[in-house]
C-alpha cells in the first residue's frame, strides 16, 4: 500500500521492449536505498516489482496489461517519473490509501498558474466519474491530490509549489497522459450498496 506522497522524481535510463511486455531501468537514489529483489515501488502510480538493482538504479518488468491500462507505455529514456516505496506499518498516512492499481488514464487539459499555486484541469473517463467528488481524494501519476472541481468528464486539482517542484505534474503539459486511481473506499461502498439492492 502507498499513500501518494512522492519520495523523489526519478528517471527512465533504459527501456527494453519484449514481445508482450517491456523492462524499464530507472534511476532513483532514495527508493533504491535498501531495496531488495521483489520489493514494490510505485512508478507514476503503478505498483511495479523490483527485479534487480545496482547503485541508484533498479529494473522492473511491465506486462502488456499494465502497458495497455496505464500511461507507462509512452515512457522513454529520459522520461521523469514519480517514485514512492510502500508505506511502513505504523507510519503516518500523509496522503490517502493508494493501491498502485491504475483505474484508467486522463489527459492534462489546461494549466492555470497563479502567484502561489496552479490549477490543473484533467480529463476523466466516463466510467470513473462517479467515484470523483469535490474535496475527495484522487491519485494522479501516483500523487495523492484533493479534487477542487468534479465535472462529468473532467476534474481539477490545485497544486502547491512543492508538488510542482518535486513531481511530474510540474513539467507535464496539455495533451500529456496521466495515470488515475480513484479512492478505493468509494468502489467498496458502491459494491456493498449494489449487493444490498442500493437501499437500507
Amino acid at each position: 500500500m502507498f499513500t501518494g506522497i512522492v519520495e523523489e522524481l526519478g528517471e527512465i535510463t533504459a527501456v527494453e521492449t519484449l514481445d508482450d511486455a517491456c523492462r524499464f531501468r530507472l534511476r532513483g537514489p532514495a527508493v533504491t536505498e535498501g531495496a531488495r529483489h521483489g520489493d514494490s515501488v510505485a512508478v507514476n502510480g503503478v505498483c511495479l516489482t523490483v527485479v534487480d538493482h545496482e547503485g541508484d538504479e533498479f529494473t522492473a518488468d511491465v506486462m502488456a496489461e499494465t502497458l495497455n491500462r496505464s500511461s507507462l507505455g509512452v515512457l522513454a529514456v529520459g522520461s521523469r517519473v514519480n517514485l514512492e516505496r510502500p508505506t511502513a506499518v505504523g507510519a503516518r498516512l500523509g496522503g490517502h490509501i493508494v493501491q498502485g492499481h491504475v483505474d484508467g488514464t486522463g489527459e492534462i487539459l489546461e494549466r492555470k498558474p497563479s502567484e502561489h499555486w496552479e490549477i490543473v484541469r484533467i480529463s476523466l473517463p466516463a466510467d470513473l466519474a462517479r467515484y470523483v467528488v469535490e474535496k475527495g481524494s484522487i491519485t494522479v501519476d501516483g500523487i495523492s491530490l484533493t479534487v477542487v472541481e468534479a465535472g462529468p468528464d473532467f476534474f481539477t486539482v490545485s497544486l502547491i509549489p512543492t508538488t510542482l517542484a518535486l513531481t511530474t505534474l510540474g513539467i507535464k503539459q496539455p495533451g500529456d497522459p496521466v495515470n488515475l486511481e480513484v479512492d478505493v473506499i468509494a468502489k467498496y461502498v458502491e459494491r456493498l450498496l449494489g449487493a444490498q439492492g442500493g437501499t437500507r
